[in-house]
């Protein structure tokens, strides 16, 4: 019998995940089925770009994994259960049950309103596709001079406002950020980023929590309204809400609490990556919601849920970061270098240079999902099989 190897999710660190497992590991031996509610790979890292209009490539997953042996499952994930060892799904056929005997956890988050009055009636989210869609609609109704205000001065906030301003320099973009502009980057960084903002037009609300969006404003907590035809909310993520629902042990943010393998601390048969995953980093600190984690845990599980059903050595590569890559228009970037725990340092690249090396960073992540095994040996291992049960069914991993 296969090993059964479920993955739920196919964004940056679901597919890779998948695609790295179909390489260590035979095809005699595992079956691995990649549960994913769309056809084709959403570049999250791009949204912003899709919310002004540009054309983004399609990436179905039939042609990523074609001639791999991963099985593509369209399906809505609704439920985990991780004592019986079943996944809820729901397709065009109706509701199902899928058994596993290892499951890969990658279902990621969503955008947060942070429980702010008035958010989910009347902002915009770009964290997902059909919401990048939806203000993409928006915008293009949009008359001159109308107000577009960003709520959030994350990487997040800081690419939609400048990708709004040099895409429509007709409105008037404003951002408003809990803190100061930038103000967790390198002097360097505040100063490149202080100039594009100047010169694209954008004001900015700097210390400005905002406690309600309305249909025309948002109010902010001294009491100041600020005009908003449009508001796009960008104040960080929230993980699926599955994994608090069931037994496995979560952290309050509802991620997945795991080792350095990944491995679920409660559930060894679970391993949860990506924004799932609550993962401690460099300084004992979590990494942060983003594709910069996604990838390496990706790597990392795939990596040791192929060690440990082959008898082989367990990864033991430290997560760490690099840099911050932040795009500022089609024509500005911001390279911020950081720590191995995501502290700015002086160095930082800018300018035109910045939005290349940024566009290849982009353009890098994707070509990982399709190439999830470039520079990994072309041997696939074989399973081991309990010696006395030389015909039954594939161990599950220790």
């Amino acid at each position: 019998m296969q090993h059964r190897i479920v993955v739920l999710g196919a964004g940056y660190a679901g597919a890779i995940a998948a695609g790295r497992l179909a390489k260590r590991l035979r095809r005699e031996d595992v079956a691995i089925t990649l549960v994913n509610a769309e056809p084709d790979f959403v570049e999250r890292v791009r949204m912003h770009q899709l919310a002004v209009g540009q054309h983004l490539k399609s990436r179905p997953f039939t042609e990523m994994f074609a001639g791999t042996g991963v099985e593509l499952r369209l399906a809505k994930v609704t439920g985990v259960d991780v004592d019986r060892k079943t996944v809820a799904v729901v397709d065009a056929n109706g509701a199902e049950e899928l058994e596993y005997d290892t499951l890969v956890y990658a279902l990621g988050s969503g955008w947060n309103d942070q429980g702010v009055a008035g958010t989910a009636e009347h902002a915009h989210e770009i964290a997902s596709r059909p919401g990048a869609l939806r203000l993409r609609e928006r915008l293009a109704r949009l008359d001159a001079g109308q107000p577009v205000v960003v709520v959030g001065g994350g990487l997040t906030g800081l690419e939609a406002a400048t990708e709004i301003a040099e895409a429509r320099p007709d409105l008037d973009v404003a951002l408003a950020a809990r803190g100061g502009l930038g103000d967790w980057l390198s002097p360097k960084g505040r100063r490149h980023l202080h100039k594009v903002f100047d010169k694209l037009g954008i004001t900015v609300h700097e210390h400005a929590a905002v406690t309600g969006v309305e249909a025309d404003r948002i109010t902010t907590a001294d009491g100041t309204s600020i005009p908003a035809a449009v508001t796009v909310w960008t104040t960080g993520f929230a993980v699926h809400p599955i994994a608090k629902a069931t037994t496995l042990e979560a952290g309050d943010t509802g991620q997945i609490v795991v080792d350095g393998t990944m491995r679920s601390l409660s559930h060894p048969d679970v391993y949860a990556i990506g924004d799932a995953a609550m993962v401690t980093g460099p300084g004992d600190k979590p990494l942060r919601m983003s594709c910069a984690s996604g990838t390496p845990t990706a790597w990392q599980a795939a990596d040791a849920i192929a060690a440990r059903l082959t008898g082989g050595k367990l990864p033991n590569v430290p997560l760490r970061y690099f840099n911050q890559c932040i795009s500022l228009g089609r024509k500005e970037g911001l390279i911020q270098y950081v720590t191995a725990d995501d502290r700015a340092v002086r160095a930082a690249l800018t300018g035109r240079l910045a939005a290349v090396y940024k566009e290849l960073i982009c353009k890098g992540a994707a070509w990982s999902v399709a190439n999830p095994t470039v520079g990994m040996p072309t041997r696939r291992h074989r399973v081991v099989r309990e010696p006395a049960q030389a015909g039954s069914a594939v161990k599950t991993p220790a």
